[in-house]
């Protein structure tokens, strides 16, 4: 059986197995390296995996899967429990905040995958797998929420790439506010569907 959507977003709250905390809006590893949790659920890899995506999305349908550098091999594989092949993968270029942050190399990216299942075409095309979106600027989360203008945001003009590219109906997971002609499940937006997790 197959859902009814031909579109799917998905930004899931990916576990990080090193301590966090969070200020003014961005995490920083703290000083003694103590954990902090997030400022906002988490999952575990095989608990998004095990998500019924599959039962949402049409035959014939596109998946967009954010994830991080520390998932980004298990990201593909997460996809392909889903049902889907990830066929491009997207990278949100940041202006770095001028805090040195994940290691040698400061983390100034993001990534999205672009992903199929079966055979339906784009309505359009983009001529790039890079963009420089603007981060969104807020106040710091509180532990125990995400913010649509905080911590992990995605930027507005993701949606309308998406749009640009896919065609709906689509669906948000993980979604952090309404968007008009998009449904959406998360634990700050309406839910349209229902998830067993």
């Amino acid at each position: 059986m197959t859902g009814r959507y031909r579109t799917i977003v998905a930004d899931p709250p990916w576990a990080q197995d090193t301590g966090y905390a969070v200020t003014r809006g961005f995490k920083v590893r703290t000083p003694d390296k103590r954990k902090v949790l997030l400022p906002y659920p988490s999952m575990t890899l095989s608990a998004i995996a095990a998500l019924p995506v599959a039962e949402l999305a049409e035959r014939d349908a596109h998946l967009y899967l954010w994830t991080t550098q520390q998932y980004l091999h298990d990201s593909f594989h997460v996809a392909e429990a889903w049902g889907f092949r990830v066929v491009a993968t997207l990278v949100w270029c940041k202006e770095p905040l001028g805090v040195k942050l994940g290691g040698a190399f400061g983390s100034s990216v993001e990534f999205v995958h672009f992903a199929r299942r079966g055979s339906l075409p784009t309505i359009g095309s983009v001529d790039r797998r890079w963009f420089q979106w603007p981060r969104k600027r807020g106040a710091p989360v509180r532990r125990g929420e995400r913010r649509t203008d905080g911590h992990s945001a995605k930027p507005e003009a993701f949606l309308d790439l998406v749009e640009q590219v896919s065609p709906g109906p689509y669906l948000e997971l993980f979604a952090r506010r309404q968007r008009l002609g998009w449904d959406t499940w998360g634990n700050e937006a309406l839910n349209h569907v229902e998830i067993a997790s």
